[in-house]
């Protein structure tokens, strides 16, 4: 988490910055003497404690600024006067803190936004799994064959093999005939599939029991297995691995 101090005068900022390395001590803290050296900074703080009256730009002004750019920063006004409470919670203040405070209501509030925070992480990153699921469930292939182009998509296929020169898709929606190479469908779709014979290619996501000799899906279908079988388990338990974490 990075928490940063925007105040002008340095005293202040060194207190209050001893206090908050002593609240979180495994916070990234960065201090900022004007409002101007705050939104000129390459990354910005997710915790901000903010004073409002400061020369140039102030502190209101500074985090009208702020949430154009970023409606997520938790946002903590300090300052001596009471009368801005009210602007404060217009550009959507997490707490406004006035001077002098004691360094116990300060660990109070950085809690609190430390919780809030952790809630923000935790949503983004369940936003990006579902985006990450809902890309992997569109990725699909086109195949020739009767001279029509078909489109089947990844999470739907079973298992494919070849024979003849002649690949078929087996997938959730029914089979798909046509000339290609198994090798460059491996290729196309990548580390979720893998070859257990030179004949077939399955979707670990249907295996459903594997031995030395044999592989049985989820349909029931039982394929001949003569590729490593240590080299096939490697890779089944990666795969179930990347889905546990995604």
């Amino acid at each position: 988490m990075r928490i940063g101090i925007c105040d002008d005068q340095r005293k202040v900022r060194e207190l209050l910055g001893r206090q908050v390395e002593r609240i979180c001590p495994q916070a990234e803290l960065t201090c900022y003497a004007s409002g101007d050296e705050l939104l000129e900074a390459k990354e910005q703080p997710q915790v901000l404690l903010l004073d409002i009256q400061m020369p140039g730009q102030d502190g209101m002004e500074t985090a009208r600024q702020l949430r154009k750019r970023n409606q997520n920063m938790i946002l903590i006004f300090i300052t001596a006067l009471e009368e801005y409470v009210f602007e404060a919670f217009d550009v959507g203040a997490f707490h406004y803190l006035v001077k002098p405070f004691s360094e116990e209501k300060l660990r109070e509030v950085l809690e609190r936004a430390r919780e809030q925070y952790q809630e923000q992480e935790a949503a983004r990153q369940a936003a990006q799994m579902a985006a990450r699921q809902t890309a992997l469930e569109e990725k699909s292939i086109m195949v020739k064959t009767g001279g029509s182009h078909i489109r089947i998509l990844w999470k739907d296929i079973i298992y494919a093999e070849v024979f003849n020169r002649k690949v078929t898709i087996h997938s959730t929606r029914g089979d798909v005939e046509y000339y290609g190479r198994l090798g460059e469908l491996e290729k196309q779709l990548g580390e979720d599939f893998y070859r257990p014979h030179r004949a077939y290619l399955v979707h670990f996501k249907y295996v459903v029991k594997y031995t030395a000799t044999a592989i049985v899906l989820e349909q029931g279908t039982a394929l001949m297995a003569k590729q490593n079988y240590t080299e096939f388990v490697r890779h089944y338990l990666a795969y179930h691995q990347r889905k546990g974490l995604e």
